[in-house]
């Protein structure tokens, strides 16, 4: 291996043990020094690579951003897959994240939204979902439906994820609530409910 080669290598094994540090603890528990044990590397070497902890949890944020991005643009190849169903499953996708790992999902929605690190990421993720949107209802209106399909994920990952969504309460589930979301965006992009109230 070349002398870059090795050290893309151990960039990518200090993330990886900086990943199931914060799975196991929360951001608490990843720190450069635990993250450099866990990897099986010298004292030094996570320094070398982080400027800081937050660097650190940043790139962590930013990888997750664009695992997601990369799976909503297959989603958006399956030309076979009615629209609607490519809109459910990425936000389905999202959804898994808070499940999987909440606190990479919170780590997610914690980072500064102008660190220019994340800017870039983020924006990738809500330009795929604004395609998916704009398949369902076109693009006139993908921008307003996008955020609200974004905000109702982020809502729905919220409340599922703090035991307020149990389904004996409310009677209904993740993926119906999901189901619900889309078919209602799609009734208001065929025209029953173009009004868009105005601020007073």
């Amino acid at each position: 291996m070349t002398r870059a080669e090795t050290a893309a290598a151990t960039r990518r094994t200090l993330i990886r043990a900086a990943s199931q540090l914060l799975d196991e603890g929360g951001p608490d528990a990843v720190t450069l020094r635990a993250v450099g044990a866990l990897a099986g590397v010298s004292r030094g070497a996570p320094y070398g690579h982080f400027e800081s902890k937050e660097h650190l949890l940043t790139q962590l944020a930013v990888e997750a951003w664009n695992a997601l991005a990369d799976d909503v643009e297959q989603l958006r190849a399956d030309l076979d897959a009615d629209p609607g169903a490519r809109l459910e499953r990425a936000v389905l996708g999202l959804i898994a994240v808070a499940r999987r790992q909440p606190h990479l999902y919170a780590l997610m929605f914690s980072i500064p939204a102008d660190a220019p690190a994340a800017v870039d990421a983020a924006g990738r993720l809500e330009n795929e979902f604004l395609t998916l949107v704009a398949d369902v209802v076109g693009e006139p209106d993908a921008h307003r439906y996008g955020a609200l399909v974004l905000s109702s994920a982020h809502g729905i990952a919220g409340l599922e994820l703090s035991g307020h969504l149990a389904k004996d309460t409310w009677g209904v589930g993740v993926e119906q609530l999901v189901q619900m979301l889309v078919d209602a965006i799609r009734l208001g992009a065929d025209g029953r409910d173009r009004i868009v109230r105005q601020p007073d």
